[in-house]
């Protein structure tokens, strides 16, 4: 079948000319779409709840968003600052806080996951007029340095030594049927989770290493 004339005496530049032109009217419709699909929606309300616990001794009541974490609720609506918010990932270990009788990383736990749960946080453990002795030894051992990751440290340190004498044994134990001792080892082991950039390790084992040592 012959081509029409006017294909047959179209240039070279008519044929580029037309080829973008229906390349561009093609991609118009699927640029829209895009567009479209890319709009944000509209931020959704806050869904809040009530929340009662109990903080270092004292009786609180909440309300607050339910996406709110444990740790900015201690923060930003007790004022309780002791703990602090370090990589916000449960990486680090600075914003421990020991929750129900268990310590834990109060940046990944929802606040509203701890209705009716005992809360104690370093503000809870001790004053400067009347120390814990966990908070003696790491003064006495200048396991604090800068001092930041210091609340956590202690806080876990505490649940440490608790955990060790209710027998719960840890990867580096021994024996699983067996209390464990609270060897170096073991100490470290369990502390694994609490960084500190100054560097303490030594200075916060031997802090530890002294509270249980006055306890056995």
């Amino acid at each position: 079948m012959p081509l029409p004339e006017d294909v047959l005496t179209m240039s070279r530049r008519d044929v580029l000319r037309t080829g973008a032109t229906t390349v561009v009217a093609g991609a118009m419709p699927a640029t829209s779409a895009l567009a479209q699909a890319a709009a944000p929606e509209p931020p959704r309300p806050p869904v809040l709840a009530d929340l009662e616990f109990k903080v270092n001794g004292t009786t609180h009541t909440l309300r607050v968003d339910t996406r709110t974490t444990l740790l900015d609720a201690l923060r930003e609506h007790l004022r309780l600052t002791g703990s602090k918010k370090g990589c916000d990932h449960g990486q680090c270990g600075a914003c421990t806080v020991i929750a129900g009788g268990r310590r834990i990383n109060a940046c990944l736990s929802l606040a509203v996951m701890h209705a009716g749960d005992e809360i104690t946080t370093i503000e809870g453990l001790g004053t400067p007029g009347d120390l814990h002795p966990m908070q003696r030894a790491f003064v006495e051992h200048d396991g604090y340095q800068c001092g930041y990751c210091t609340p956590g440290q202690v806080c876990s340190a505490v649940a440490v030594l608790d955990e060790i004498e209710a027998g719960i044994p840890s990867h580096v134990s021994e024996d699983l049927e067996a209390r464990p001792r609270a060897s170096a080892e073991e100490i470290r082991e369990r502390m694994s989770g609490n960084l500190c950039r100054c560097g303490a390790y030594s200075n916060i084992l031997d802090a530890i290493a002294d509270v249980a040592g006055s306890r056995a």
